[in-house]
């Protein structure tokens, strides 16, 4: 059986690194790092998001504000409050939960964030620095992946990576920050999407397989060469009567049938889950260093 690349354990390993960072900009620079956390109307996963995102605040010693705005807000006054929290010296950060309601341009709002405060790495700036190799906010989950390889003692260098799924969010990002030529990176990335022929054949060619599609079941054994790492992306909801909601979580890897091929595998739910509001809290203490010059 493989070894289960626990989320959970290195995120904790990481929190615990940053309330030692954070004790010590406050001690030493009078500095506390502060977040905005922005959510319009009332999707459900959203508000779990944001909940969860103040109680890592909380625990961490990051100062935290939420604006919780009607599903009826109109954009205007949504760039309106970007623009106060772009000027405010208190907020480090500037996070707005997505998705927004169809009366708001997601692009425009986001990119209405200062990209000194675009913790969560998706503004055009960010994204450019990214792709040159420059330092910049990297978008949460895919750091979240790499910093999952790198601290369950994985090597990245010189291996085959083989991502499924090209989102913005995640496929495009984890690939970029993979192939850079820098320490903790300098793969070979291959990206596989909905269009590509043969999947199969490049998911086997895999050392490390990188399952983003958002489809539960994608990844099969017979799509996997024996001792790949596979970094399961995918939270699906899945029918399951004897399940207490009536649902499961399940990821984009058949777990059981893979986990038999692999050397090493992150589960659904506890892999990368738990990274990536750990790397939203890293991206806010980094924002709070750099506002005052502090390496």
């Amino acid at each position: 059986m493989a070894k289960i690349i626990d989320g959970k354990a290195v995120a904790e390993e990481m929190r615990e690194e940053m309330k030692t960072q954070v004790e010590e900009l406050k001690e030493k620079y009078g500095l506390t790092p502060g977040l905005a956390v922005v959510l319009v109307g009332e999707d459900a996963a959203s508000q779990v998001y944001v909940r969860n995102k103040a109680r890592a605040c909380d625990k961490l010693g990051v100062f935290s504000e939420e604006y919780r705005l009607p599903a009826d807000y109109q954009e205007e006054k949504l760039l309106e409050l970007i623009e106060k929290l772009n000027q405010n010296p208190k907020i480090h950060g500037i996070l707005v939960q997505l998705p927004l309601p169809k009366q708001i341009d997601e692009e425009r709002v986001l990119t209405a964030i200062d990209p000194a405060k675009d913790v969560d790495g998706f503004h055009p700036v960010n994204v450019g620095r990214l792709m040159i190799g420059k330092p910049g906010f990297l978008p949460c989950t895919p750091h979240g992946i790499q910093q999952l390889l790198l601290r369950s003692g994985i090597e990245i260098e010189g291996k085959h990576v083989v991502v499924v799924g090209r989102s913005n969010i995640v496929g495009k990002p984890v690939a970029m920050i993979l192939v850079q030529k820098k320490t903790g990176a300098n793969a070979t990335v291959t990206i596989c999407h909905t269009r590509t022929r043969d999947m199969a054949y490049h998911t086997r060619q895999a050392d490390i397989l990188i399952a983003a599609a958002g489809r539960p079941g994608t990844i099969t054994a017979e799509m996997v060469k024996e001792g790949v790492v596979v970094i399961d992306v995918g939270v699906n909801r899945v029918e399951d009567s004897t399940a207490p909601k009536g649902y499961r979580l399940a990821g984009d890897v058949d777990f059981e049938a893979v986990s038999k091929k692999a050397s090493a595998i992150s589960p659904v739910p506890g892999g990368v889950g738990p990274m990536t509001i750990t790397m939203l809290m890293h991206n806010t203490i980094e924002a709070a260093k750099m506002s005052q010059h502090i390496e």
